[in-house]
């Protein structure tokens, strides 16, 4: 059995082992001999006072105590010729911790991924970048690993109630993301490391007998008696299977389309969709460390606002310190950004969506039998803004005080963004619903961080992927779709995730419920 010990240090005194377990040992009213081993639990930076402080948490283990494993690794286990199978599109977090939670319940996986694997992907996201040109099946969305390999793989998630989260992060430190992403409170790996973490979960579900097939889309289903019999693929291949986790990601809009031409009922899905808004990193660390942006103890700042504008939510999205804008179309006509940080998270500038939340109701074209109200809004923005960007992967722009106050901009600071931006006013492109508040919510974060609101910030548009605009409604007790034995939508494709923790615990779900049927 261990104790806990909470407590705050200055941001300096992080390194000194020593000084943390005298603290430690202090805090307990015990004494080194008493203790056979400790380690920090949590860590986390408050900036609330001017002088910032360190929370620490640390674990001592008394003597003659053992000490459990501090990882819990994963468990590889032979399904090579196991006859139970279960078919999972999409090799994104949710699919891919599906496929590990098949191996560790002794179902045999087998992945069938649109684009390709993350090594191959790299020439796709260059030609987006130098040549605009976009791979519909490769791109920052579609490939292994899914949307957050490439565009950041931050871990921190609010939903403590949907799985182990503990386990998902633990996975991640067995296949080689640092330790330290079990003890800091907003854990961050970097698109620089994961796709070597991503190819190790591959090689392991491959090694226990499972199968990843890259290249390979879902273009259609066989339902019979209202339960899925077979997939195909690729447009001829049929593959039989009664158990499918539908793992798509949030940009798959043709299998939406697949699903509803086949008759399984979706649903329209509040979304939220913005601009991503960048500063120079140097100014969020001098706001938010209250002058003191040049501390070589603290990580680029990062930030969080939220308000109520006009009885819509307005909030920062995916806030990136030091990082870059990333262009994430999965379309030719269409422009997207989203943004990502490496692991050092040395780069100049500060990017954040920030972006209004939208209602089904809200949209003028709303009718409770058009399932399609929030996508078809989340399409025209899209490729309105590429139309005004003059049909390149360009993305307009403009200062944020020009947005507010509805002028052009003449020219801009240097851009993270790689294909180039181009001054507009978005005031002219964007709907009046979004562009309204966006205005006002500009101004009302900048008395809330004073310096925020700031015409040095350049706002990109749009940011647009949030989440899915569609929702692939399933039963709560048996994760299959509410109508459809056999299908299993899973992840944030289908409405049930925010991001790489909380899809890969809904993909462990999924597969936890069909174990559970199938008797594992």
């Amino acid at each position: 059995m261990s104790i806990l010990v909470q407590f705050t240090i200055l941001p300096r005194q992080q390194e000194d082992e020593n000084y943390i377990l005298e603290l430690a040992l202090e805090k307990a009213k015990l004494r080194g001999e008493n203790i056979s081993d400790w380690r920090i639990r949590k860590r986390s930076i408050d900036a609330r006072q001017k002088t910032i402080k360190l929370n620490i948490q640390v674990e001592l283990w008394l003597v003659n105590e053992p000490r459990e494993d501090v990882i819990k690794r994963f468990t590889l286990k032979d399904v090579s010729t196991s006859k139970k199978q279960i078919a999972i599109i999409g090799a994104g977090p949710a699919g891919l911790y599906a496929a590990l939670r098949a191996i560790e319940v002794g179902l045999k996986p087998i992945i069938f991924e649109r684009g390709k694997d993350v090594k191959a992907r790299r020439r796709d996201l260059a030609a987006i970048n130098k040549e605009h040109i976009v791979n519909p099946e490769s791109n920052y969305c579609f490939g292994e690993g899914g949307a957050g390999t490439y565009s950041d793989g931050k871990l921190y998630t609010r939903s403590k109630k949907r799985g182990n989260v503990l386990k998902a992060m633990e996975w991640f430190v067995h296949f080689g993301a640092d330790e330290d992403i079990l003890v800091d409170a907003h854990p961050h790996i970097g698109t620089n490391k994961l796709p070597k973490i991503i190819t190790t979960m591959r090689e392991a579900i491959i090694e226990a007998g499972g199968e990843v097939h890259f290249n390979t889309k879902l273009t259609d289903l066989k339902i019979e008696n209202k339960t899925i019999t077979a997939i195909q693929v690729n447009g001829s291949e049929w593959k039989p299977f009664n158990d499918l986790v539908l793992a798509t990601g949030h940009s798959a809009r043709d299998i939406f389309y697949l699903l509803h031409s086949k008759g399984i009922r979706i649903e329209a899905k509040p979304f939220a969709i913005g601009v991503r808004v960048e500063h120079q990193q140097q100014l969020i660390d001098a706001i938010q460390y209250h002058g003191d942006y040049d501390n070589p103890y603290l990580p680029p700042a990062s930030y969080s606002l939220v308000d109520q504008i006009d009885g819509l939510g307005v909030y920062s999205f995916c806030m990136c310190p030091g990082g870059i804008i990333a262009p994430c179309a999965t379309a030719q006509d269409e422009v997207v950004t989203n943004g990502w940080s490496p692991s050092k998270r040395n780069n100049p500038y500060a990017n954040s969506g920030v972006v209004v939340s939208v209602e089904p109701k809200d949209l003028p074209n709303f009718s409770e039998e058009n399932p399609f109200v929030c996508l078809d809004f989340q399409k025209q923005v899209e490729k309105s803004c590429w139309e005004a960007a003059g049909k390149t992967q360009k993305v307009p722009a403009q200062r944020m005080i020009d947005f507010v106050e509805g002028k052009v901009s003449i020219d801009f600071p240097k851009t993270s963004y790689q294909p180039g931006i181009i001054s507009v006013d978005l005031n002219k492109i964007l709907p009046p619903l979004i562009s309204e508040r966006l205005q006002k919510a500009f101004v009302s974060f900048g008395k809330k961080m004073k310096g925020y609101y700031t015409n040095q910030a350049v706002l990109h548009a749009p940011e647009s992927r949030t989440s899915s605009p569609i929702l692939i409604p399933r039963d709560s007790k048996t994760f299959e779709h509410i109508t459809i034995k056999g299908l299993y939508p899973c992840g944030e494709g289908a409405g049930y995730a925010g991001g790489i923790i909380s899809a890969a615990i809904d993909g462990i779900n999924c597969v936890d419920a069909i174990a559970l049927k199938l008797n594992c």
